[in-house]
């Protein structure tokens, strides 16, 4: 993650009362009530445009150490119940000296050392537990082969041990150093890869993701030339290659997409370039990633989402594949991919990380992000969110988190949705639906975009619906007309919404005087408030005129889920 390094984290309970009364300051201002407006969205079951691709399902965090603490492996067997798919997770710091050392955006590992002679000790212990608590929950590692050990660091100075736990890590620090021998990376990174085909079997070993650093284009975590860092891609790859032949292994993983001629070179080098560490021409490249965010901000006091810029930067870097004949056809993964920059930093526009303008931002824009990749004939695998959880801070303190303090927040939830969807994609027409061009150039500043996605998995039919604005004020709901075309049986329809009143912990934390700890009965009534539930029992709904008709209310920034069951039909 590219993130400015002027900015102090928000970390300790003392400061949390501060930051919640700003955060009670950013709430929506409430407009003058307007009628709700109609939106006509039509759904035809007969028509599949394609296998549904749950693009969803990879996470991930600079802090690689709270996954095996309390609150991060809680969260963790969250994500592996949503197990319909693989869930993948990605860290930082898996290579970074230390004995387990954590803060916010960093993290350590006690994977490298080097004897009095200069010899190499190797220590997977830390990173075991690492991976144990993946595993164990049903996730799988999207290995990030970074940062640099101290004893293998050509610039040792400054190293990060125990960091300030208010305070960005300098971008000079040791960590983000080329090696001092290239070859001593790329020997740790083959006992890394043969350890783990060792403890968890080649089968299971194989379906991971190995990729090399992280934004090597911004000075923030490599301090090296774009050559260095090719060279850095070939020793760990041939490392990985090395110990599992069938490794999936990929990169660049730049910073702000196609990160200007950096996706171009990378892809130059591993088609047609001279490998640093073999000796042959190219480098082995089974997947492509790069990242994009977002890019809020407060006008006249207001929170603004900026998802132009989020879509536009994926939009320049699907199109730098799809330029690169060599490599148009394989799988891309967005390895970042959020409403903004730096998780663990607070800003004034970081309520909305609580709030439902982050659930529906996100069912608004993964579908976006598959368009794109159709238009541009590209194979978008997959599309991972940079938040996970803050160990021991305070509930909805303002990072950029799934759960905060073991209370699942709105944005969870969509993901549970996600999970929901399954089969072929259906053909879905919204007359309230903002246009991805007028998206990636404009935002949805003018009217909102109220619009949904649709599958079918034999007789299960699932529809998403999203009212979404960009802006962080109160409107008049949408009044949706739903149209499910193709349907001759009745149904057994069942609903789950995303609004202030349900599916949310931070509203129902809000309506408790917003508390910076917890009660045990305050925990026991936000961890329910916080799943996702059913909208009271099934109702059973007859087909007519060729489909299902029905009207649903959606107010502003909620998110819908619609489950239709088809029933048999009478003899």
């Amino acid at each position: 993650m590219k993130h400015p390094s002027s900015f102090h984290l928000l970390s300790h309970v003392a400061r949390a009362g501060l930051c919640l009364g700003i955060l009670a300051l950013l709430q929506p201002t409430a407009l003058a009530s307007d009628a709700d407006f109609p939106v006509s969205i039509e759904v035809d079951a007969s028509k599949p445009t394609g296998p549904w691709i749950p693009i969803w399902r990879f996470f991930g965090a600079d802090e690689p150490n709270y996954a095996y603490m309390p609150e991060g492996e809680r969260l963790m067997g969250e994500l592996g119940k949503l197990g319909s798919a693989p869930v993948f997770f990605r860290a930082h710091h898996l290579l970074t000296s230390g004995d387990g050392a954590h803060a916010p955006k960093f993290g350590s590992t006690s994977a490298y050392k080097e004897d009095a002679l200069g010899n190499p000790i190797y220590d997977w212990s830390i990173n075991d537990r690492i991976f144990d608590a993946y595993l164990k929950h049903g996730v799988r590692p999207y290995v990030q082969i970074g940062f640099m050990p101290e004893a293998l660091s050509s610039h040792p100075q400054d190293y990060l041990r125990n960091p300030d736990q208010n305070n960005a890590a300098p971008v000079n620090a040791g960590h983000s150093h080329p090696p001092k021998s290239y070859q001593r990376w790329g020997d740790l990174v083959h006992e890394w890869a043969k350890h783990c085909v060792e403890r968890y079997g080649k089968d299971e070993v194989k379906r991971w993701y190995w990729q090399v650093w992280n934004e090597a284009n911004a000075s923030t975590y490599w301090m090296g030339t774009k050559q260095d860092y090719f060279k850095l891609y070939d020793y760990a790859v041939d490392g990985v290659r090395r110990a599992l032949p069938e490794a999936r292994v990929g990169g660049p993983e730049t910073a702000e997409g196609e990160g200007g001629t950096w996706m171009h070179d990378f892809l130059e080098h591993c088609a047609r370039g001279k490998n640093y560490a073999t000796g042959k021409i190219g480098s082995p490249l089974d997947f492509i990633s790069f990242h994009a965010k977002g890019q809020p901000a407060m006008v006249n006091g207001q929170i603004r989402m900026g998802m132009a810029e989020h879509l536009s930067t994926i939009k320049r870097g699907l199109q730098a594949v799809a330029k690169f004949p060599d490599y148009r056809n394989l799988p891309i993964i967005i390895g970042e991919s959020d409403p903004d920059t730096g998780a663990a930093y607070f800003r004034p526009y970081c309520e909305y990380r609580n709030s439902t303008m982050y659930s529906s931002y996100t069912a608004a824009s993964f579908p976006r992000k598959l368009e794109l990749a159709a238009r541009y004939g590209v194979q978008l695998e997959g599309a991972l969110t940079w938040a996970f959880t803050f160990e021991g801070k305070p509930p909805f303190a303002g990072y950029r988190q799934l759960a905060s303090a073991g209370i699942d927040h709105p944005v969870l939830n969509v993901f549970r949705m996600f999970n929901q969807m399954s089969g072929q994609q259906l053909s879905l027409v919204s007359s309230g639906a903002v246009g991805v061009d007028e998206i990636c150039t404009k935002g949805v500043r003018s009217e909102p975009d109220v619009s949904g996605w649709a599958c079918r998995d034999g007789n299960r039919l699932v529809v998403m619906l999203w009212h979404y604005h960009d802006l962080n004020v109160a409107g008049p709901a949408a009044r949706v007309q739903l149209a499910m075309r193709g349907i001759e049986k009745g149904v057994s329809l069942t609903r789950q919404v995303i609004d202030q009143s349900n599916s949310n912990a931070y509203s129902a934390w809000q309506k408790m005087g917003s508390p910076s700890s917890l009660s045990p009965q305050q925990r026991t009534s936000l961890e329910k408030a916080g799943g996702l539930t059913d909208l009271g029992p099934a109702e059973i709904l007859s087909a007519h005129a060729g489909g299902i008709h029905l009207t649903v209310n959606l107010p502003r920034q909620a998110v819908m889920l619609l489950r239709f069951d088809l029933l048999p039909l009478a003899k």
